[in-house]
């Protein structure tokens, strides 16, 4: 006898969709996890909140400072779980397993750095009576989508002395907020010509800062107002955003999206999203098998360049660290095997599918709201340029994980073939030798200052992730 079929089990559009196979419990897991991750994007607007928040996660979790044990020249064995912390604005976890290292870890590894605003280091002017910070823009941005939305100020200034000062402003109710002023649609006629890529100018994505002038000064008394207040709250003078990293992002709270509460709109999903999940699910693990890892990196948006970014040596140089205080001590040779040996998410967000813009998309081959962990075998662009291309006898290893502990996943391309494209930090750790695939959670408007998930994609990847660290 034929089971009757219901309308959302007939739709295409609702087939394979991970909200229908939920148990009540399985609900409460993922309204636990989101509410959780909603927190941290809203407490995280930079990759060093995201470091400070993830290391008392850590903390908790029992995790200890990896620095500490070097310093004491504690001896390490299986079972212990440290972390490291790179200029605050990366960090490793490692969770050590019984097996031996030079046999691999199952790493997991995001970036915590987004599309924002930087201010320059010579940010104040004064022009019309209004005063404004000068700032240039980070990562791949629509330009137009940074004008006239309420704008939070997040950062740290360092003094000469070597004092650091944290600043947020824009995310308490009563805190003021910042914008990038408009042309108004009255006087806008030529700029309405313009194409989306300059229809506004990078050196135009100034921010609106204050309009009261302090009495007594003739010149840029309003510039100087704002000092004043900055000096008298903060005891900073104008020389001292020489050596600052302040950032201008969208001010607010990670919300619920939809009548339904099924979707996230917050700023930063890519690549926090992947992040946050990754976190939860290393700190999930209690004893292992085979030795865990967890990367959080910075500069990804831009290449992952500098010391804090994926190309540099402080996750190598963490790993030698580790393994001179186990046992078996340090070599060249072991350390080369453990990373040609370890398998590896490199775990970034991919294309959503959008209605309202079907002509971007392969339906065959894109990722869909509600439907799970997305893996993508390539990305790059241009014929797969820049792209690390997993082999498919890891794939097929993946694939055996997720079905075994039913998570729900797709696989996916990043819109179509010669629409663009994009690059994650896969082919840095496939440069070792390991095996390396790309995957994370679908995401709407990605790289806008406010991005969409689906509730559900976020429970499975973080499924996902637990079981990967498992069985990998």
């Amino acid at each position: 006898m034929t089971t009757k079929k219901t309308k959302a089990e007939q739709n295409p559009q609702t087939q394979n969709n991970a909200w229908l196979k939920y148990t009540p419990k399985q609900r409460k897991d993922l309204n636990g996890l989101c509410q959780r991750y909603e927190d941290f994007l809203s407490a995280c607007k930079t990759e060093r909140e995201c470091v400070e928040y993830s290391v008392e996660m850590a903390k908790k979790a029992g995790y200890t400072d990896l620095r500490e044990a070097i310093r004491k020249k504690r001896a390490l064995k299986a079972g212990d779980k440290v972390y490291l912390v790179n200029m605050n604005k990366s960090m490793v976890l490692f969770n050590l397993g019984d097996d031996d290292l030079e046999d691999g870890m199952a790493i997991l590894g995001a970036h915590i750095d987004c599309c924002r605003l930087d201010v320059k280091q010579n940010p104040f002017y004064e022009d019309g009576g209004l005063a404004y910070f000068d700032t240039h823009y980070y990562g791949g941005i629509k330009k137009y989508q940074w004008v006239t939305i309420p704008l939070a100020l997040h950062g740290v200034v360092v003094k000469e002395d070597g004092t650091s000062v944290k600043i947020s402003v824009g995310e308490d109710k009563d805190d003021p907020v910042f914008c990038v002023t408009d042309l108004l649609i009255h006087l806008a006629q030529e700029q309405m010509k313009k194409s989306g890529s300059t229809v506004i100018e990078g050196e135009n994505l100034d921010i609106l800062i204050g309009s009261e002038p302090l009495k007594g000064k003739d010149k840029d008394a309003v510039k100087e107002g704002i000092l004043k207040l900055i000096y008298d709250k903060y005891k900073l003078t104008e020389k001292d955003f020489i050596s600052a990293e302040l950032c201008l992002v969208p001010a607010g709270r990670a919300r619920d999206l939809g009548f339904d509460r099924s979707m996230i709109l917050s700023y930063g999903h890519d690549d926090r999203v992947c992040a946050y999940g990754s976190l939860e699910a290393m700190l999930s693990e209690d004893r292992v098998k085979r030795t865990t890892c967890c990367l959080l990196v910075d500069k990804e948006e831009i290449g992952s360049v500098g010391a804090t970014g994926m190309r540099s040596r402080f996750f190598e140089n963490a790993l030698c660290e580790l393994m001179a205080l186990t046992k078996k001590g340090f070599s060249e040779l072991a350390l080369r095997r453990a990373l040609e040996n370890s398998r590896m998410l490199s775990s970034d967000v991919s294309s959503a599918y959008d209605a309202l813009y079907k002509s971007a998309f392969d339906p065959k081959n894109t990722a869909w709201l509600g439907r799970g962990m997305v893996f993508n075998k390539f990305t790059g662009s241009r014929g797969k340029s820049g792209s690390n291309d997993a082999n498919a006898e890891f794939v097929a290893k993946v694939r055996a994980i997720m079905d075994d502990n039913d998570v729900s996943f797709q696989f996916a391309e990043l819109g179509k073939v010669d629409l663009g494209g994009g690059g994650t930090i896969a082919y840095i750790m496939s440069l070792y030798g390991m095996q390396v695939i790309d995957s994370g959670v679908a995401v709407l408007s990605m790289h806008a200052p406010w991005e969409v998930v689906s509730k559900a994609d976020v429970y499975e990847t973080y499924r996902g992730y637990r079981a990967f660290l498992r069985q990998a």
